[in-house]
Order: C-alpha cells, then sequence, then structure tokens
C-alpha cells in the first residue's frame, strides 16, 4: 500500500514536471506581413523592404503574443521559437511573376530591434524561383537575444526586412511587388 502511494506521488509529480516543461503554450496561425518592393528603390543593386511587426491588418504578432500570455495565465513566454518562415510573391505584382525576376543569391529575412538598432536573422533563401510560397531556412534563436531585446520582440517593437541581391533586369523593369513572409511562431512556458 505504501509502495503504491509512494508511486502515485512520483507519478504526479513526473505529469506535473511533464508539463510545465518544455510543452509548447500556443501555436500560432501563421503571421503574415506583407512589403512591398519597386525597382526604383533598388540601392547599389539591393533590394530591400521593410515594415514594423506590429502594422499588419488585425496585428496577427500581437494576437500571438496575447494568446500565449493568456496561455500562461499572464506571464510572458520563455522562449518563442520561429518553426517555419516563408516567402511568397503577391498575384498584384506588376513586371515579376517569379521570384527568381526580384532577387538572385541569398535572400534573407531579418528582425531589427527597436532602440538597440540589434538584427537577427530570421531566415534565408538562396536564389528564390518561383511565386511561391518559398520555404526558407530558419536560423533564428530567441534564446540569443538579451532580455531587453527579447522584451521588444515579445511587445512586437521590431521591423521585418526583407534584404537580397537584384535580379539583373529588376532594378531596370519599373517593377512594383508584393512580397509576403509568413512566419510560424510557438510560445514556450
Amino acid at each position: 500500500m505504501l509502495v503504491s502511494r509512494v508511486l502515485s506521488l512520483v507519478l504526479c509529480a513526473t505529469l506535473t514536471l511533464i508539463g510545465c516543461g518544455g510543452d509548447p503554450v500556443s501555436y500560432s496561425a501563421p503571421v503574415g506581413i506583407n512589403l512591398k518592393a519597386k525597382s526604383s528603390d533598388s540601392t547599389g543593386g539591393t533590394v530591400t523592404s521593410q515594415k514594423n511587426i506590429s502594422t499588419e491588418s488585425g496585428n496577427p504578432y500581437k494576437v500571438f503574443v496575447d494568446e500565449a500570455r493568456l496561455g500562461l495565465d499572464g506571464q510572458s513566454p520563455s522562449r518563442v521559437e520561429l518553426t517555419s518562415l516563408t516567402l511568397t510573391l503577391g498575384a498584384e505584382s506588376v513586371g515579376a511573376v517569379s521570384l527568381a525576376e526580384v532577387f538572385t543569391g541569398r535572400v534573407d529575412v531579418l528582425f531589427l530591434m527597436e532602440e538597440s538598432n540589434d538584427t537577427y536573422v530570421a531566415g534565408h533563401v538562396e536564389n528564390p524561383s518561383g511565386s511561391g510560397p518559398v520555404a526558407l531556412a530558419v536560423d533564428f534563436d530567441s534564446e540569443a537575444m538579451p532580455d531587453a531585446d527579447y522584451t521588444r520582440f515579445l511587445d512586437g517593437r521590431f521591423t521585418v526586412v526583407l534584404r537580397g541581391p537584384a535580379a539583373t533586369t529588376f532594378t531596370t523593369k519599373g517593377a512594383d511587388v508584393n512580397l509576403q513572409s509568413t512566419f510560424s511562431f510557438t510560445a514556450f512556458e
């Protein structure tokens, strides 16, 4: 009887630890951000577009963080993983029907933090082609951020920057393209 009682206590303690450990608190619906790039805005053969994460319609990033905090009884997640990242050429684009007509070489998606101006690579892709969605290799690690930047990250105080070498004809063709980066985040206790 005593052995079964001890085993029950050990089992309850183990299940409690499993539930509190590294299990995801919340998985977001994809968080998309729409960026624009024009041929005339290319500088030094580089296409760059940027936008604050919190300015997207409905602020889906804030919704993700709020739901994660709700799942943690008001506490912030200890870390956030970027589980996938894609890039898509929008249908309303003019002058390009493929990402290969916009970019050549390595294309990066970065998080530029407010105040500190620290930059974190979210992901990258080499020579994207087609209209997408094209999967990017994920480079982001929230645990590598100093506490102040991580707080800014959770508060949505950062800009998404899309940057890559311009395809040979992009800078001269008068293109006006819509690019969408879609992030899938997972929050952890």
